[in-house]
C-alpha cells in the first residue's frame, strides 16, 4: 500500500508541474522511485493512475477539511471559516493536477468518461459536506442552488490563482459568498 501511495502523490506532483503532456509513467516512477512494473501491479494504465491520483488527494483534503471544521467556531464567523475551507480545496497542487487532467480528458475521448465520474462524484461529495457543515437541508431546491453556484465560484477563484495573484479579490468573493449563504439560507439544525 506504501508504494501505491508513492505512486499517487508523485502523480499528482508530476501532473502539476509538469503538465499532462510531459508526465508519463516513467517520469512518475522515477519521482516515486519505484519500478514500472509497480503502475502495472496497481493501475490499468496512465489514465487510471491520474483518475486514481486525484481522487486520493481530493478525499485527503476534504478529510483535512472536515477536521478543521472542529475548530470553527459556531456562532459568528462560522460561515466565513468553512466558506474559506471550500475555497482552499481549490487552489494549489491538487487543483492544479485537477485542471491538467480535465484539458487533457476534453481532447481524449477515452480519458473523458473517467474523468468526468471522477468529477461527478467528487462534486457530490464536496456538495454533501458543505451542506452538512453549514447545517443546511441538501433537498431543499435554494439550497442546492446557492451551493452549487457558490462551488463553481470556488473553482472559478482556483482556477484565477493559477494566472496571478488575485488574493485581495478572492478574499473579497469569499467574504461576499458567506454574507450571502447566511442571508439567504436558513440552517436545518443547529450550527
Amino acid at each position: 500500500m506504501a508504494t501505491r501511495l508513492k505512486l499517487l502523490d508523485a502523480a499528482i506532483e508530476c501532473l502539476s508541474e509538469l503538465g499532462w503532456r510531459d508526465t508519463t509513467v516513467t517520469v512518475v516512477t522515477k519521482r516515486a522511485g519505484v519500478s514500472r512494473g509497480a503502475v502495472q501491479h496497481y493501475f490499468t494504465d496512465r489514465d487510471g493512475l491520474f483518475a486514481a491520483a486525484i481522487e486520493h488527494v481530493a478525499d485527503t483534503r476534504l478529510a483535512e477539511l472536515r477536521r478543521r471544521a472542529s475548530s470553527f467556531p459556531t456562532g459568528k464567523g462560522r460561515t466565513l471559516a468553512i466558506v474559506e475551507g471550500f475555497v482552499d480545496l481549490h487552489l494549489g497542487q491538487l487543483f492544479g493536477a485537477t485542471l491538467q487532467l480535465c484539458v487533457a480528458a476534453s481532447a481524449d475521448p477515452v480519458l473523458r468518461p473517467q474523468v468526468a465520474a471522477m468529477e461527478e462524484q467528487m462534486g457530490k461529495q464536496v456538495y454533501f459536506a458543505a451542506v452538512e457543515l453549514l447545517g443546511l437541508d441538501p433537498r431543499d431546491s435554494k439550497v442546492r442552488t446557492t451551493i452549487q453556484a457558490f462551488l463553481d465560484s470556488a473553482r472559478g477563484l482556483g482556477l484565477a490563482s493559477f494566472l496571478g495573484d488575485d488574493r485581495a479579490r478572492r478574499k473579497g468573493v469569499v467574504q461576499r459568498w458567506a454574507e450571502l449563504i447566511d442571508t439567504t439560507l436558513e440552517p436545518h439544525d443547529s450550527r
